[in-house]
């Protein structure tokens, strides 16, 4: 199961993703029993499978003795005998390792109605309690997804053959735990197209088309089939929602069907009088304008728009004992942007720690302070300049090394604090040290994107090309962190005076203040991720090469450069 971001389609944000498909852990499971009632019937044969990411964890798997004699056409569907079971555990000495084996877990079976009934049943005869855990159901899945033209029937055998699954259904319950695996897979893998990532979008992946959907269905018809944008305006022009698609008007069709199940959304169509399309050269184009469309109206029906400047920096103080601050505006000499305020605080004090800054927010003035020491004066994780045990030539070192790592020009306090993590270590303080590289790797990370978004942001003017997979050429030209220009030359069309052309034509974008130059994070995030993308050629940039200042970000344009023919050369 691949729910990684496609070509053309915008990554999710991280307040959008509820609780991501890659990340849950799904118990396929099945059961075999002596008949279809729970209560009179019972189960003989159990069978489950633990996946999460599209990866096997754990199976379950066991033959229960029913107490009561399994019916000859039983015998014949499944291969079940009285004698397989006569040795078999009872139900009752079963429940508790398979209750243990889903817990916390999402359920999931082929017409899970009847396997959740017997085993619902079986937990209250037997004392215990069925979980209330959230349960999917292959069979209304698959009703949802394959439509009756291509499915004969949505029995598992079917089912299986048709999305290819590796195991055959056996009417045995390991076996078809696994087909209905693979089966499971193959249908998460379609809605995924139709935009459901989270186990609560699949949970209300409802099959009604309600009728405020089917009226508004002429609002796609005059659409292009092109790559771009589209906003759904409400009764007064206002906007309601912003999306991108690689097609227009296929995508916005589906608003008015059943692959639109979504309850905020629904209400949303409800409310929309007229959908309003923006061509782009292409898919990166499109997510830019998109993420400038949310800002500037901010859409309520997006949950990206509710926090649309949401960034947080880290930076030192103007006094004479400076300490790291968490703070909304950027400016020269700050660490981000990260997404929370919390994140910021974790990796301000990550770095002072590393670093050796105060973190008491005491404002002490340059002859020191008469305050008496905390805690990390005594542990030896301060110098203690609030006491006076500190001037200000003695703290310099550790001001220089902060602003220095944040910089780029220097990474000795990671050094160190990989040292103590060492030191940690070997002294066995094993959960210490382990929160402590969890921190560590979290700082480096930031530091990294953080380096690598000023580089780009610090170019005047870099132009790029995307292979289109037609034998063109995806055009873009970003100054500043920001996208000025895009196009597209086509298979058969020279690209170099497509590229005057655009570049000719492009926004002029004149460099703000702070790390990003004026640049939103979100954008500079956007763009980084296009230009990292494998088959991406550096065209020409006005910079470069690396200054010493930003010798860590640069490393990558570097490679970048080194890696990549030039455009002219590719064409030719």
């Amino acid at each position: 199961m691949d729910t990684r971001p496609r070509p053309g389609q915008a990554q999710l944000a991280f307040d959008e993703l509820g609780t991501p498909l890659r990340d849950t852990t799904f118990v396929v499971f099945d059961l075999e029993t002596t008949g279809t009632k729970p209560g009179p019937d019972a189960i003989t044969e159990i069978g489950a499978v633990k996946v999460r990411g599209g990866e096997v964890v754990a199976e379950f798997a066991t033959l229960v003795n029913p107490g009561s004699p399994i019916p000859p056409q039983v015998v014949e569907l499944t291969g079940i005998t009285q004698a397989m079971v006569y040795d078999a555990p009872r139900i009752e000495r079963v429940l508790p390792a398979f209750l243990e084996f889903i817990s916390g877990a999402v359920l999931v079976a082929h017409n899970s109605g009847f396997d959740t009934g017997f085993m619902r049943a079986a937990c209250e005869g037997h004392g215990y309690v069925w979980p209330r855990a959230t349960v999917i159901c292959t069979v209304k899945l698959a009703r949802r997804v394959i439509p009756r033209e291509e499915a004969r029937s949505y029995r598992l055998s079917n089912l299986a053959m048709l999305l290819g699954s590796r195991t055959r259904p056996t009417h045995r319950a390991l076996d078809d735990a696994r087909a209905t695996v693979d089966v499971l897979h193959a249908l998460l893998e379609r809605v995924g197209n139709v935009g459901v990532h989270t186990v609560e979008e699949l949970v209300d992946y409802l099959p009604e088309v309600t009728t405020a959907q089917r009226r508004k269905r002429h609002l796609a018809a005059d659409l292009p089939s092109r790559p771009g944008v589209y906003l759904f305006r409400g009764p007064r022009e206002e906007v309601l929602y912003v999306g991108t698609a690689r097609d227009l008007r296929q995508r916005v069709r589906q608003y008015f069907t059943g692959s639109e199940s979504r309850g905020r959304i629904r209400e949303m169509v409800a409310l929309a009088e007229r959908v309003e399309a923006i061509e782009c050269a292409h898919s990166l184009e499109a997510e830019i304008r998109e993420l400038r469309l949310i800002a500037a109206h901010r859409p309520m029906y997006n949950r990206r728009s509710k926090n649309p400047h949401h960034a947080w920096w880290v930076g030192l103080t103007d006094e004479a004992f400076p300490r790291l601050s968490v703070v909304r505006l950027p400016r020269e000499g700050t660490l981000g942007p990260f997404r929370s305020q919390a994140d910021a605080r974790t990796a301000a004090d990550t770095l002072a720690g590393a670093a050796g800054l105060r973190t008491c927010t005491l404002r002490i003035s340059a002859r020191g302070g008469s305050a008496t020491p905390c805690v990390l004066a005594e542990l030896g994780r301060c110098g203690a300049p609030c006491a006076g045990r500190q001037s200000v030539a003695d703290y310099s070192p550790a001001v220089t090394a902060a602003r220095d790592l944040i910089s780029g020009q220097d990474g000795r306090p990671l050094k160190l604090a990989a040292a103590q993590l060492d030191r940690l270590s070997e002294g066995r303080h094993y959960e210490q040290a382990a929160r402590h590289r969890d921190e560590l790797a979290d700082l480096v990370r930031a530091v990294g994107r953080s380096h690598r978004q000023a580089a780009l942001a610090g170019i005047a003017e870099l132009i790029a090309a995307n292979p289109d997979g037609n034998g063109g050429w995806e055009l873009s030209v970003i100054r500043h962190g920001r996208l000025a220009s895009a196009g597209v030359a086509r298979r058969g069309v020279p690209p170099m005076p497509v590229v005057e052309h655009l570049v000719a034509a492009a926004e002029t974008v004149l460099p703000g203040e702070g790390p990003l130059r004026g640049a939103s994070g979100e954008e500079v995030a956007v763009l980084l991720r296009w230009l990292a993308r494998p088959g991406v050629r550096l065209v020409r940039t006005t910079r470069p090469w690396a200054e010493p200042t930003a010798v860590a970000g640069w490393r990558g344009w570097l490679d970048l450069a080194a890696g990549a023919r030039t455009l002219e050369r590719v064409a030719g």
